[in-house]
């Protein structure tokens, strides 16, 4: 009878040893999971920013019913650019003859696209109207009587520029080539000359292609003079800001003084166009460089 009470107790014990090994043991893992939290949040934060890519809307507009004649050089430059920039790790949507609803879709396609840490390029070349000292990126199928009508009709940069910057992105480039002579201006009773100085977000660098309030004539060249010399510079080893800056200069003496483009900037951190020059774009972060991929393009 002792034996069996002896046996009985062992194993009771045992048991009891059992289920505090195992109260230990979860305890024990609740406390570790509570510690890697942190660090898990951290990775995971960390992933969502090494996942930031290089993004380019570019949008070129050539046929205006309202022009003499259609533009050629921004379907060109639009182009030319969209290939460029595929070569320097840029993921790009480009556009052609765009409507206003085509460009309010690229809008929101590029919004949609944007992670935390993101760079931005916003391209545009056409015909861009200045009303209220801002200026404006004219669709094709603008129905443009009077200035109130520029506000209505066009997309402004600005307001483009600050979405982009909501979005989180960590910098924004923007090259507007549109200083034309517009064909609505002989209905204004204002002058409108050219276009408009930006007011643009932090994290910004602009380029438009002339001295604000000044246009530039097209030139016979495939490409238009600025994109031209950007496309020369983009492969400089300097900062997108360097970039921009020696394209103005290039620019200045291409057309023998008769055109300035305006750079500004409120960049807080160095940019750089080309990937292998950038710290914080490591490979990973960067859209795949596949030359069977050709950019994505919506034409009318």
């Amino acid at each position: 009878m002792k034996v069996t009470e002896h046996y009985t107790v062992r194993h009771l014990l045992t048991a009891i040893c059992s289920l505090v090994c195992v109260a230990l043991l979860a305890i024990g893992a609740n406390a570790a999971l509570d510690l890697r939290a942190p660090e898990a949040a951290k990775m995971a934060f960390t992933q969502e920013t090494d996942s930031a890519i290089q993004l380019a809307l570019i949008i070129g507009n050539g046929n205006y019913p309202d022009a003499a004649e259609p533009l050629s050089q921004p379907i060109n430059d639009a182009s030319g650019l969209a290939y460029a920039m595929r070569r320097h790790g840029f993921d790009v949507d480009m556009v052609e003859d765009a409507t206003k609803a085509d460009m309010t879709r690229a809008v929101e396609r590029l919004k949609s696209r944007i992670k935390p840490g993101s760079v931005v390029m916003l391209f545009f070349g056409g015909y861009g109207v200045q009303s209220r000292h801002e200026t404006y990126m004219m669709p094709t199928d603008a129905v443009i009587w009077k200035e109130g009508d520029v506000r209505q009709e066009g997309m402004s940069v600005e307001t483009v520029l600050h979405a982009i910057k909501e979005r989180g992105a960590r910098a924004t480039l923007a090259v507007i080539d549109a200083s034309r002579r517009n064909p609505y201006e002989r209905r204004f009773r204002s002058f409108s000359h050219g276009l408009a100085p930006v007011s643009a977000p932090n994290n910004a660098l602009i380029i438009s292609s002339n001295t604000p309030g000044k246009v530039a004539d097209d030139t016979k060249g495939e490409h238009s003079v600025l994109v031209t010399e950007l496309l020369n510079n983009l492969n400089a080893h300097v900062s997108a800001e360097g970039v921009f800056n020696k394209t103005r200069v290039a620019v200045f003496r291409a057309s023998n003084g008769a055109q300035m483009p305006s750079v500004s900037s409120s960049l807080l951190e160095d940019v750089h166009l080309n990937p292998g020059d950038d710290p914080d774009l490591t490979t990973s972060s960067l859209a795949p460089i596949a030359t069977e991929n050709a950019p994505i393009v919506v034409q009318k």
